[in-house]
Parts: C-alpha cells; structure tokens; sequence
C-alpha cells in the first residue's frame, strides 16, 4: 500500500502543525518600573495547549492533502502536480515549524500519553525539510515530481508505447530469455532521469533531519520502533536470521529447475539467478514462475484466476466479497462513500497511478454518514493475485476505521509492519475450504493433504521469495542516507545488496548511468518499505495467533478464520489501539507476546521445508 502522508515517522501522529507562540505582555503606560511579567519556561499545562492547538491544525491540512494528492494521482497533470506540490509544500512547512517548536519541552516530564505525542512531533516528519527558506517548497517539488514520472513511465516495445502494466504481463508468461531481458531493461530506462532530483532531496532531508537531532534521515526513520535505532536495525537482523534457512532452500531448488528450463549459460548453478527470469519485474516474488518450479505430482491445484472466470467475476464482485471477509468477523459493513468514490478500474481516458493503495480522509466536516471516508484505489485485474490483494487493501481500510476514535496523534498502525500484516493476515485465510464457503471452489474439487506441497510452492514463491527483498530496500536506503553509498554507487550498491540478500543479478551488466532503484514504485514513490518486510514477519504470526484463538487443530497452512467473530473482536481489540500504545503492547494484546517472531513462518512452510531440503540434497546451494 502507498499511504500519501508521509509527514510523521511509523507509529506516531500523520502530521502536525505548532500553535503560535504566546503574546508578550505589555506593561500599562502608567507603571514606572516595575511591571508583572509573564513566565516564559514551558510548563505541563503550555504543553497540552500545545498540542491542543496543533490536533486542530493538523486535521485541516491533512484533509486538503489527501484530496489533493488523491485528484493528482488519479488525473496525473502538470495542473494536478503543482497542486500537490503546493499543498505538499504547505505540510512540509507545518511538520518542520512543529518539530523545531516542540524542542522547547525536551526538559519537561510530561504524562506518558502526553510525551508520546510530543516525541512524535519532535520527530517531525519521515521527509523533513530544513529550516531555511525555500528548502520545503524544493522537497515538495522534487517528491511531486518524483512520483510523477514513475506514474507516467512507459517505453517502445515492438512498436508499441507500453506501460507497466502491459510490460509487467510480459515478464510474467514470456519464456523467451531475450524478451525478457529487453522488456526489462526497457522498463528501467524510465529511472535515470530521477537519480539526479533523488540525489537532491537525500541531501534536503538529511540536512532536515540532522536539524531535529538525527545523525541521517535512515536513523530518524529507525526511531520510530520504539526502540533505538541500532536496536531496531538488529532486530530486523535477527528476524531475517531466522528465516533465511528456508529461503535459501526455496531459492536453490528455483534456480536448478530454472536451469533445466534455460541450461547453464542463462543459469548457471553457481551464480546469482538473473532477475528478469522470475516472473516479477523486479523479482519480488516468483509465484508467476510456478509452472516452471512446482513440485512434480498429479496433485491438483487451485487456480483462483480460472475460479474467478469461471464464476464470472467482475472486479466490483471481487471487492464485495473481500468485504464479506470482514463481516463475517463481526465488523461493520464499508460505507456507502466508499462504493462511490473509490477507483477500482483503469480509466481509459487518463494516466493514474495504478499501484494499490487504500486511503483515510477523515474528514471531520463532512456529514455523520460520510465522516469516515475511506477508499482504495486499484487497476483491478480479474486474477487471483488482485482478488488477494483487494482483501489486503481492505485491511488498512478497516484498521483506519477502528482507529477512528483515536486522536489524530495515533491514527496509524502500531508500527507501520502492523498495518501491511493486517490485510496479508486475512489473506492466508483464503484457503481452498474458504473458497468453498463462498462458492468460488466446489467442495469435490478440495485438494486433499496430498496437493499441500503444491500449494504451499505457490505460496511461498510469493511470501518467502519476497522476505530479502523486504529487508533490502531500506538497508539501500539507509546506506544512501549515511553517505555509504555516493550518488555514483547507488546502482552499484543497489546489486550489491540484492546479490547478498536475493541472491539475483541483473541479466546483463548495467550502464553507468542506470538508476535501477528508481523502476520500483516505492523509491520515487518515497514509501519506507521496512513495513513490508515486517508485514511478512507479523501476518504469520498474527495468523498462528488468529487460528490458536479460533481453537484450529489442523496444519496452520490450511487454517481459515472466516466466519470467526471471536477473532474478530480480539483482532478489533488490538486494531481499535492504533499507535496509542508502543507495539509491543498491541502485538501482546492480540498475540500474548511482545517480540516479533519469525518462526510461525517455518511452522507454517515447515513440509515445504522437509520436501526441498530432500530435493536439495546432491545439488549445490548458495550463490
């Protein structure tokens, strides 16, 4: 998902604005000397005034953005990028002027409800302009423009003018090497244009965050874990640790089958897997490869995409039913205004930014039965990729709504892992019997124990594949923020990180002014993407808690909680919290633990695991 507001760090306030600094008092005319004056030292009660002053603020600006920024990405215009830009600029402004004021209670002990809110404003903002004139109104340009241009990009392929979406069906059925390699490469030469405008705003927001007392941008964006920075960095060390073993299995069981499909020049077997064999444009996850990989057995399996046809699906049944998930756990229906104002098609008459993403108006003027406006916004194609990827849309729309309550302060998610593992969470509960229970699948056609391997190949070439993937953008990230990685190494550096992690490379050498981290979406897009590694961390978990609650005594993989009210309510329970509390406490809430943990992930895939290290055995893994 691509939440638009990117003005407070994960887990704290969206955005906030300082109130004014209070009045000098005057003495009267007629008093010589000595006259009353009024203390100055910041005190319990200034400090709720404070924030107060700013909760007002705040819910005025952040209505104007989303619209805004939803017009702009929904009519992709010069007209609708100075618009953003200008009201970007406008919140960049705000967040700075709030976290440069909010300095003057650093001293005071302040309530824990209140210092929570206070150390979110002093954080500012996960973009922070300097204090100087003209800085905000450069980042809001260059991030406008930033996303823009990924918006837009397309290039000529066979004579056609193609876009992501059409270049992105070829990676994932060609299984020409050099078509896929020439779409590819096609794609990324929409990204150097972006290195030089990126490299500018790494140095605005650097400088923006070393004012508000971060060593670089990648330190503030760690602070927001409740934990400090170097702790957080290590806890996503230790999470990637313990799942790791079974990605390397996965990975090498994928490159020996994608030699016998290519042979040894394409692949060979000691090397790295090139990236544009995988299925995905930026092998983020392999499920469009399974053809190529699944296990060899007459099993049965499930094709969601030929359901979905077979059943005569349009996309707007496809939403309906992914709302159903929801009630049938005991939460409210969506409301009318999301039917109505939500984007769930391609307009054929105008550019979009197509990436799926769900959205919080809340606007506090509208009328009581449009209060909570919410919406997704979604290309959607009739596949059983979108149909899980429209349950997930609906799971941050449906934590938004049961933050509702909360003060601007704490309308997010625990920590931004929370809200990506929500909707994910749901969708391994789309298992064959669910299918049944809505009527997509019959139930002669159920796969017995015998099909599990297949289905848990084609899950983990999305799930599994995508963990190095997710703890890899932001290490990129990081290292560029604390100058490891000069503007002239951010490619290089780049595939150094893939190549460790991943372990793919790119089909051929790359060009000296290839800027590949600005193909994917959320580089120009400025999304932190450490939430998606913790998402695939957390909805294991989330859902191995989820199916103990509902009292499941089969294997965790073929758990479903449709229909489970209890869940719902503890689901609710922990929803309902937002980022009020630290996320550990919310995690418990709903868990009965405090520490993220990886292992629900190898209980999950665990006879996954015992089928490739078998088929593993005489080969040669590692890259």
């Amino acid at each position: 998902m691509k939440k638009f507001l990117y003005l407070a760090v994960a887990g704290t306030a969206l955005l906030t604005a300082a109130c004014q600094p209070d009045a000098k008092t005057e003495a009267p005319e007629s008093t010589p000397v000595v006259a009353e004056v009024k203390s100055t030292e910041p005190t319990v009660q200034t400090a709720k005034e404070f924030l107060e002053k700013s909760e007002i603020e705040i819910k005025e600006l952040l209505y104007r953005l989303y619209i805004t920024q939803w017009i702009n990405s929904n009519f992709i215009t010069k007209d609708t990028d100075l618009l953003a830009a200008k009201v970007g600029e406008e919140a960049g402004l705000l967040s700075t002027r709030l976290a440069n004021e909010a300095k003057q209670f650093n001293n005071l002990k302040l309530p824990a409800d209140m210092a929570r809110k206070m150390d979110g404003l002093k954080r500012g903002s996960n973009f922070p302009a300097p204090d100087k004139p003209g800085a905000a109104k450069e980042l809001s340009r260059i991030m406008t423009e930033l996303n823009s241009s990924y918006g837009k990009g397309s290039f000529v392929y066979n004579g056609k003018e193609l876009a992501l979406g059409e270049l992105s069906k070829i990676i994932a059925t060609s299984r020409d090497p050099e078509e896929l390699q020439a779409v590819w490469e096609g794609w990324r030469t929409i990204s150097p244009p972006m290195k030089n405008d990126y490299a500018k705003m790494v140095k605005i927001i650097n400088e923006g965050s070393k004012e508000l007392g971060y060593a670089d941008t990648g330190v503030l964006w760690k602070a927001g874990y409740d934990m400090p920075a170097d702790d957080f960095t290590k806890e996503a060390d230790r999470l990637w640790t313990q799942v790791k073993p079974l990605y390397d299995e996965l990975h090498c069981h994928v490159r020996a089958k994608l030699n016998d499909q290519y042979g040894d020049e394409v692949v060979p077997l000691d090397q790295p897997i090139r990236a544009d064999l995988l299925g995905n444009m930026w092998a983020q996850s392999w499920g469009n490869v399974y053809d190529l990989v699944k296990p060899e057995s007459d099993a049965p399996t499930v094709d969601i995409t030929e359901l979905l046809a077979k059943a005569e699906y349009d996309e707007m049944k496809m939403v309906k039913v992914g709302e159903n998930f929801f009630t049938s756990l005991g939460f409210e229906p969506l409301p009318k205004s999301f039917w109505k104002r939500s984007l769930f098609t391609k307009p054929a008459d105008r550019e979009v930014v197509c990436h799926a993403s769900a959205w919080d108006f809340d606007n506090p003027d509208a009328k009581p039965d449009e209060k909570f406006d919410i919406r997704i916004k979604m290309c959607i194609e009739k596949t059983g990729e979108d149909f899980k990827t429209i349950h997930h849309e609906l799971g941050h729309n449906f934590y938004q709504r049961a933050y509702k309550n909360q003060p601007v302060f704490y309308k997010d998610g625990a920590n931004d892992g929370f809200h990506e593992a929500i909707g994910d969470m749901i969708s391994l509960s789309i298992t064959p019997d669910y299918l049944v229970q809505i009527g997509l699948l019959d139930a002669a056609d159920v796969p017995d124990a015998s099909a599990d391997i297949n289905l848990l190949m084609q899950q983990a070439l999305d799930k599994v594949a995508f963990l190095p993937f997710g703890i890899m953008i932001d290490k990129w990230r990081w290292n560029v923020f604390n100058g490891e990685y000069s503007p002239s190494e951010y490619n290089s550096g780049w595939w150094e990180l893939r190549d460790f992690y991943q372990g793919v490379r790119p089909p051929a050498e790359r060009p000296a002014d290839a800027f590949d981290p600005g193909a994917k979406f959320h580089i120009p897009g400025n999304t932190p993407y450490m939430r998606y590694f913790l998402a695939h961390i957390l909805q294991f978990q989330f859902h191995k808690a989820a199916c103990d609650i509902a009292g499941n005594e089969g294997p965790l993989h073929r758990c479903s909680i449709y229909g489970n009210k209890e869940v719902g309510k503890r689901f609710d329970d922990m929803m309902r919290m937002g980022s009020s509390k630290p996320w550990p406490e919310a995690l418990e809430a709903f868990t009965g633990t405090q520490n993220m943990d990886g292992s629900a992930i190898i209980e999950y895939f665990a006879p996954l695991q015992t089928y490739l290290k078998e088929q593993n055995k005489d080969r040669k893994c590692g890259w």
